[in-house]
């Protein structure tokens, strides 16, 4: 158990978190939400040790291995693999000692810790790893250095993924990956065996892969037990109870000073005034819980809709090299309304096929044919960098309509929720998320048929983001979306392309099916990758035993019996911990008895996880048996 005991933070002289305690379950998968700046990557510094502690302490379990990305993307000669496997600090420790020792007691010492910590099938490990964040085998050789930084920061997570930690730290791993690695590493994490703790703005990530909530708001910490969807709909109903709480107690309130003041002058009633003046004092407000919703979101609509279609391709093909395309055959139609999502992973030609309907890019062969006055809004992740960092918001603006007075202006900077002092403050000043806002704006300024956007929610909150949706649905035009939130998808698109094979499609699936096709092809290369290293042993090894012989099959029909039985056990007793830890006064009455359960959840939990995936092999070898 991670224990966070009266805990206070400070970072520039600006308290983050103030007496906040909080004590985390073992082997629990917690996800960190609150807004921007509240303190989640300083809390993250404080449990590493890179911050001091205003107050309270940090306690955990002792010789706990705790690992987090490296802040600096992998660089060198090295290949991704080599990098990878090197992570394993004791595993190169051993392989080297083994290489350079001439003691064979040591050698033997060091074949059965090498056994013990399963080196022999690091490598295999490690290729896995690299392959669900996107590297397939021939990009596993190559060198780090010849990737570029956002890549190279994926062989950073996949090096600390690679090592297991006891305590997982990680902060918007997803960031740096597609939608086919968020996927991914959404099944990844989701049976993690040790502790994670991960702070991200992704719903998805966050329903799929935690199984508790950590929600730093007002300075203070509080854990939630399930995904984000049950604890907000948890908050929200605190919220709703701390209102009605609120309301009744300015209305006691009220009722003691409307006392008061009629009847402190009356000597009959002075003695009951007096009491409630006391009352009065005592009764310390109740602090006003204040809703997290973040600013809207306006995304400026166009003056006049077009006729359909607004972009027709036929046959087209685009590149940045002539002769060399990186699409071809291109046969497709967008509509004035339509909500379309770009599927395909990083590298396949996404962003190619953005630019090329942004007019940024020229078709190599073929027709591209784009409906007259067609105005077309394209925002990119690295647009960041294009703001002017000593200069506000209004400033930008004013750039756009240098004849305008000065009232219009204010008023434009404001529709993009810079109102007031907001539009006078200096882009170096703003958050990730108002930088974010702000370049929708200006990108959007003109009314747009056609808005383009590529990973538009890195640097956004999750109320940020749910404002962003909010405005999508509400724009009349046609959007196409570049995505790793699997939830801004499903919330705005309608149709999804798939970009692969050097060309553009339409997917026919949903983002179900499509999660299940990624998934099932990072399981047939791990099968592959395994099945090529047993036979390569298999020829290694002269004493490999022979094919297995048909088997009995009456003791595999009973094993498969007394697992099921006890996997309904465990199903049951997982169920009657899940109400206990529901309840409400549990965590704050008997903190001893909700660790105690929630440990007690957790093995059941790993218990069932065996139970079930023996049932798996015992009915294969059932099948195979001819039973």
């Amino acid at each position: 158990m991670i224990v966070l005991d009266d805990i206070s933070l400070r970072l520039a002289g600006r308290l983050l978190i103030d007496h906040a305690s909080v004590a985390i379950p073992e082997n629990a998968r917690v996800g960190v939400v609150g807004r921007n700046g509240s303190g989640k990557t300083t809390l993250f510094k404080a449990l590493v040790g890179e911050l001091e502690l205003e107050s309270g302490a940090i306690r955990l379990p002792n010789r706990t291995r705790i690992g987090r990305v490296a802040q600096e993307a992998p660089a060198g000669p090295d290949s991704l693999i080599d990098r990878v496997l090197a992570a394993d600090t004791e595993r190169a420790a051993l392989l080297t000692e083994r290489e350079t020792t001439a003691d064979h007691m040591r050698i033997g010492d060091i074949e059965a810790r090498l056994i013990d910590i399963n080196a022999h099938s690091a490598p295999a490990r490690a290729a896995t790893i690299l392959a669900g964040l996107g590297f397939d085998e021939s990009a596993q050789s190559r060198p780090c250095s010849e990737f570029s930084g956002g890549w190279r920061m994926r062989v950073a997570l996949a090096a600390l993924l690679f090592t297991e930690p006891d305590l997982l730290l990680l902060d918007e791993p997803t960031n740096y990956l597609d939608l086919e690695g968020t996927l991914w590493l959404q099944d990844y994490l989701a049976h993690y065996p040790r502790t994670v703790i991960l702070i991200s703005h992704d719903r998805d990530l966050l329903d799929s892969s935690v199984d508790h909530i950590l929600h730093l708001s007002g300075q203070k910490l509080t854990l939630y037990k399930g995904g984000f969807t049950s604890f907000d709909r948890q908050r929200r109903e605190r919220l709703l109870l701390d209102q009605k709480a609120r309301k009744k107690q300015e209305t006691q309130r009220a009722h003691m000073e409307a006392f008061v003041a009629r009847f402190r002058a009356k000597a009959t009633k002075a003695k009951q005034a007096q009491s409630r003046l006391k009352a009065l004092a005592r009764l310390e407000p109740l602090a006003a819980q204040v809703s997290e919703d973040a600013a809207a979101i306006s995304i400026r609509h166009p003056e006049r809709m077009l006729s359909p279609p607004i972009v027709v391709l036929e046959k087209a093909s685009v590149g940045y090299v002539p002769g060399k395309p990186i699409l071809r055959n291109l046969d497709l139609r967008i509509d004035e309304d339509d909500r379309i999502a770009l599927l395909g992973p990083n590298g396949n030609g996404k962003s190619t096929f953005a630019k090329l309907l942004a007019d940024r890019l020229s078709t190599d062969s073929g027709r591209m044919v784009r409906a007259d006055k067609l105005e077309v809004a394209y925002l990119a992740q690295h647009q960041l960098d294009e703001l002017r960092p000593d200069d506000s918001p209004a400033e930008h603006v004013r750039r756009l309509m240098p004849d305008a007075p000065e009232a219009r202006v204010r008023a434009r900077a404001a529709e993009m929720g810079f109102s007031g002092g907001a539009g006078d403050t200096k882009v170096s000043a703003l958050s990730g998320g108002e930088k974010a806002r702000l370049l929708l704006g200006l990108a959007t300024f003109k009314g747009p048929h056609l808005l383009i956007l590529d990973e538009p929610t890195n640097h956004l909150d999750i109320e940020a983001r749910a404002a962003l949706i909010e405005a999508l649905n509400d724009f009349p035009g046609a959007v196409i979306l570049i995505s790793h939130d699997r939830y801004l998808l499903e919330a705005c698109a309608e149709r999804l392309w798939r970009v692969s094979g050097g060309t553009v499609k339409p997917y026919d699936g949903d983002l179900d099916q499509y999660r299940r096709e990624v998934l099932s092809k990072a399981d047939g290369d791990r099968m592959t990758s395994e099945g090529r290293k047993d036979k390569a042993e298999a020829r290694a090894d002269p004493a490999a035993p022979e094919p297995k012989r048909r088997i009995a099959t009456g003791p595999l029909k009973k094993r498969i019996r007394e697992l099921e039985a006890q996997v309904a056990k465990l199903e049951k007793d997982i169920a009657g911990l899940d109400t206990r830890l529901a309840e409400p006064s549990l965590h704050a009455k008997a903190p001893l008895d909700a660790a105690r359960f929630a440990k007690d959840r957790n093995s059941a939990a790993e218990a069932l996880a065996k139970a079930e995936e023996e049932w798996l092999t015992v009915s294969s070898e059932l099948e195979a048996a001819g039973g």
